[in-house]
């Protein structure tokens, strides 16, 4: 049934949502956001200050008298998706507020209930703003807004004007019954840095780099040693598909930013924590033996990971492709043929570049 009215509901979503967010939206994603906020914040005429805000527990406290007066579908049938509840250990918990999490029509609710908030910032910060898709004239006072779901930044020129950014933030949500996290939400400096969806913005003696975030590369490190001694007794081959998956995730996820030097680090952490998941399993023997057991060389590549007719894939070999930028005023249901379009100049671009990585190893 959510499925349903997601269908019609989808459409009228993405023709009123705000130009500059890319969270639970069609053809948007995170990359998508990273290249915005590297176009707005690489110049040297761009603004330094930066409002990180993050929405206390969003999904959970979202106002219900909000969305079924405002969420443009049938009351009745809203009011029993938001008032079902929850099963869990085979009972069941009401549902006084907030959007369930998980639910199919979930996220577009979600989403919707925080569009506005950049028209919320264009009263006050935009004085002259033409219309909704004018998205070149958000960039007046050095305000911008980038949101990704629940999680966003905002840009300025000052600090005077980023702590009254947060008090239109603070306005703009009570009346959803949401509140910014007091934690969490701060002002900061491009050259102080920032983490948004798991990378890292700073400027270093007025280049912006982008990054992957420590906080990311260290979960990444964590999920491996713990597969790593999960697999104490596994199979070489099945450590090793394992650890592909996540890798390719991850590398892939970060292939879009400068993330070589990081790529390079998780190669030698993971030789380490292999060498000695390898050491236990042979206690008595000596290094050279483990590693010709486990390791080999194929063509210039040296300490190749390799079982049968699988190797471990090499993080530092992953290709630096950046990101096409997004027309912002496209819309995914209107203009597919750009999209499809796009997808595919993206695809020939990765495609390109891992040829060539292949071929200067060969």
């Amino acid at each position: 049934m959510q499925a349903l009215y997601l269908l019609a509901l989808e459409p009228l979503a993405e023709t009123n949502a705000d130009v500059i967010s890319f969270g639970f939206r069609k053809s948007r994603s995170a990359h998508d956001a990273q290249r915005h906020i590297h176009n707005l914040l690489a110049k040297k005429t761009s603004p330094q200050w930066i409002v990180e805000g993050d929405i206390k527990s969003c999904f959970d406290k979202i106002s219900h008298d909000w969305m079924l007066e405002n969420i443009p579908t049938e009351k009745d049938v809203l009011k029993k998706f938001l008032k079902a509840g929850y099963l869990f250990e085979g009972k069941l918990f009401p549902t006084t507020e907030g959007s369930a999490q998980g639910g199919i029509i979930s996220p577009t609710i979600a989403n919707m209930v925080l569009d506005g908030m950049e028209d919320a910032i264009a009263q006050k910060f935009w004085p002259s703003k033409k219309g909704r898709n004018e998205v070149k004239d958000t960039h007046r006072n050095g305000v911008n807004v980038i949101r990704y779901a629940d999680d966003f930044i905002i840009t300025a020129y000052s600090e005077t004007t980023a702590s009254e950014i947060i008090k239109v933030i603070e306005e703009f949500l009570s009346i959803r019954g949401l509140v910014l996290s007091p934690t969490k939400t701060k002002i900061t400096t491009i050259h102080q840095g920032f983490d948004f969806l798991g990378w890292n913005f700073r400027k270093y003696s007025g280049k912006l780099i982008v990054k992957p975030s420590l906080k990311s590369t260290q979960k990444l490190v964590s999920t491996l040693s713990q597969e790593i001694k999960n697999g104490t007794s596994s199979a070489q081959s099945q450590l090793i598909r394992r650890l592909n998956q996540i890798l390719r995730g991850w590398t892939n996820y970060h292939q879009p930013v400068c993330a070589k030097e990081t790529f390079g680090k998780i190669v030698h952490v993971l030789w380490e924590m292999l060498y000695h998941w390898a050491k236990r399993r042979h206690r008595n023997k000596s290094k050279q033996w483990i590693v010709r057991k486990y390791w080999c060389e194929i063509g210039t590549r040296k300490w190749v990971f390799k079982d049968e007719n699988i190797i471990l894939i090499k993080a530092s070999d992953t290709p630096i492709v950046r990101h096409i930028p997004l027309k912002l005023d496209k819309n995914p249901i209107l203009n597919e043929d750009y999209f499809m379009q796009r997808k595919l100049k993206q695809q020939k671009l990765r495609q390109r570049a891992w040829k060539n990585t292949i071929a200067a190893q060969l």
